[in-house]
């Protein structure tokens, strides 16, 4: 490439103001667009080294707030005023309408019932009888691998290690608990300084791959589904059926018929989730709190259950095998990101799992919301109401 082609760059300090101005400047020569807007920030530069590279400015998004929603749960209890990034009219307004019939049914109870992240490398032996051979030494010496993996973190814990034999190759899945920070990368060192001893002390003379894919990072995967990768956790409640006939002029029983439809439909069309649109306030809820935004892949996964009860009433559950998030490390960090976790009560260590039952029932609020408006017929009319932006 030619040396006029190439972006500008500072080997003293690339994160300043100066450089990012030089950038722009660059950029628009080269392309014609006017970075106007994206050059007017407030956060010091001096905040994004680990965050970005080749800086040039901050997009902005604007960031509502749904709420509040009343929580019970284990590590979060109480009422919540959760931050919501979109540019998409009526999200917001559709998340506060869910966690309204929320509260007048007494709040959502949350449930994280485990917490992993993982690498997952491969090892290659001469045959397959080796690869079985080495999975039973690797068992043997858990203890020792698991010491020398966690040299490299004082957070991350090393808690077991599932396997599978394919041809001649034994895939390993390293489960580590990770403390408040999502853990990829954690996980990755830790996990390359276990391979590097295993290697050096097997028995049977192998190779590997740091990563087989069976980790699956930043994709959805049936396996993450049944082993959990991130928290696990339900968010769970009972709707009243005079609440829901009030608040959003649906019947639990036209809900609870709808709901098999939906499900059947997400069957047919094998959907990573059944319920109405996990991924939408995930998104918006990461993006306004500085989570890695690849993660919601992984994250949007799981179950929509329902139970329609004997008195009328409609018990609704979500469960997220594989939510992947952080009060620490990351993003979390970013000033603007940062108070947005300030609202929530969920800044620094000992808040992981706090921030994840919050999520976990902003779901639950969307796809109340969601699946009532579509019934009542306010679906279509309220994106015209609230969504044109033309």
């Amino acid at each position: 490439m030619a040396d006029e082609n190439r972006i500008p760059r500072s080997s003293e300090n690339d994160h300043t103001d100066e450089m990012a101005k030089t950038r722009r400047e660059f950029i628009k020569e080269k392309t014609g667009a006017d970075l106007k807007y994206t050059g007017e920030y407030t956060i010091p530069t001096d905040a994004l080294p680990g965050n970005v590279e080749n800086f040039v400015g901050i997009v902005q998004m604007p960031v509502g707030v749904a709420g509040p929603v009343q929580i019970n749960g284990e590590h979060a209890n109480g009422l919540f005023y959760v931050p919501l990034a979109t540019t998409e009219g009526t999200l917001v307004a559709s998340y506060s309408r869910g966690m309204r019939v929320i509260n007048e049914c007494g709040g959502v109870k949350t449930t994280v019932v485990e917490g992993w992240m993982q690498r997952a490398p491969a090892f290659i032996f001469n045959d397959a009888r080796e690869a079985r051979d080495f999975g039973e030494w690797v068992k043997a010496n858990f203890d020792k691998i698991k010491a020398a993996s966690e040299t490299t973190t004082s957070v991350g814990k090393l808690e077991h290690i599932e396997q599978w034999s394919v041809s001649k190759t034994r895939y390993l899945r390293f489960n580590y608990t990770t403390g408040d920070a999502a853990g990829q990368n954690m996980v990755g060192k830790a996990t390359l300084v276990a391979c590097e001893w295993i290697k050096a002390n097997s028995p049977i003379p192998c190779m590997y791959l740091l990563s087989g894919n069976m980790d699956t990072d930043k994709k959805h995967s049936h396996l993450n589904m049944l082993h959990s990768r991130g928290k696990r956790v339900i968010a769970e409640i009972v709707l009243k059926k005079e609440v829901l006939a009030s608040i959003m002029k649906v019947d639990t029983k036209i809900l609870a018929g709808a709901t098999v439809l939906a499900n059947t439909g997400a069957l047919m069309a094998g959907a990573a989730y059944n319920g109405p649109h996990s991924a939408n306030g995930i998104a918006s809820l990461y993006i306004a709190t500085g989570q890695d935004e690849a993660n919601v892949v992984e994250s949007h996964a799981g179950m929509l259950s329902h139970q329609l009860l004997d008195n009328g009433d409609f018990y609704i559950s979500v469960t997220l095998p594989s939510l992947i998030v952080a009060t620490f490390g990351g993003g979390t960090g970013l000033p603007t990101q940062n108070e947005c976790l300030q609202m929530l009560g969920c800044v620094g260590k000992g808040k992981a799992n706090k921030f994840a039952e919050i999520v976990a029932a902003t779901v639950l609020a969307g796809d109340i919301s969601l699946a009532c408006a579509v019934i009542a017929g306010h679906w279509v009319s309220s994106h015209d109401k609230m969504g044109r932006n033309r």
